[in-house]
């Protein structure tokens, strides 16, 4: 049976003794890095599930993991949850933006951020579900998480992927922000409109960059997003 494996890169002890306690309690095998240095030999070694990351760390800040995940080939699905006491709506927003699935602020419940790592491994395991037949101009491999458009494969994260199937559902439909961001994000997610639109504005520049002239995802004012894929 697979325990999935979570990298929790965490330098209080008192924190890091408490995490690992939840985690394993739940049934999730735990690996705990002080460094980030450690962390990203952990990465290449044994590649976890998904990871928690603290920002302030003696060799650097959390994010950095983040960054470097989001940017490599292989890993940049993974999910991620920064655990920090930088609890500032500026600070969820960077850390979002940069990437991060989740965010929670310190104190913070262990039963919680247990269900929120949960959550994330449910949303990976959901989208790697069998996809519906793509629209003409897009092919999607949800369980390869790859995708294509007028035959070009497109460097997506996660999000962007996620995104980018639930516009495929059904053509021509105006979704919702709200909607998009229950379904790519889940409920127990900080995240906000925001995200949504800077992951269109990501995914449409990815898509703009194999066709310049050819953009499919239409924006409706006030209302969300559709996508009508053209040939």
């Amino acid at each position: 049976m697979h325990l999935p494996h979570i990298l929790l890169l965490e330098d209080d002890p008192a924190i890091a003794k408490t995490v690992v306690y939840a985690f394993e309690r739940a049934g999730l095998r735990v690996t705990h890095c002080l460094l980030v240095a450690d962390a990203l030999r952990q990465l290449k070694t044994a590649p976890p599930d998904a990871l928690v990351l603290d920002i302030g760390l003696p060799d650097g800040s959390g994010l950095d993991v983040c960054r470097q995940v989001r940017a490599s080939a292989t890993q940049r699905h993974l999910p991620v949850l920064v655990l920090s006491a930088q609890g500032e709506e500026i600070d969820r927003v960077v850390g979002l933006e940069l990437g991060a699935d989740d965010y929670v602020t310190k104190p913070f419940s262990p039963r919680e951020l247990v269900a929120r790592v949960r959550g994330l491994l449910r949303r990976v395991s959901a989208q790697a579900s069998p996809a519906p037949p793509a629209p003409t101009g897009f092919t999607l491999d949800l369980d390869g998480q790859r995708a294509t458009w007028q035959g070009q494969a497109l460097p997506l994260t996660r999000r962007e992927l996620g995104l980018l199937a639930e516009l495929l559902r059904q053509p021509g439909r105006i979704r919702s922000r709200d909607a998009l961001l229950s379904a790519v994000w889940g409920n127990d997610s900080e995240s906000s409109d925001r995200t949504v639109d800077t992951h269109i504005k990501t995914l449409r520049a990815k898509l703009q960059q194999i066709t310049p002239t050819l953009d499919p995802i239409a924006t409706h004012r006030g209302l969300g997003y559709s996508i009508a894929p053209q040939t």
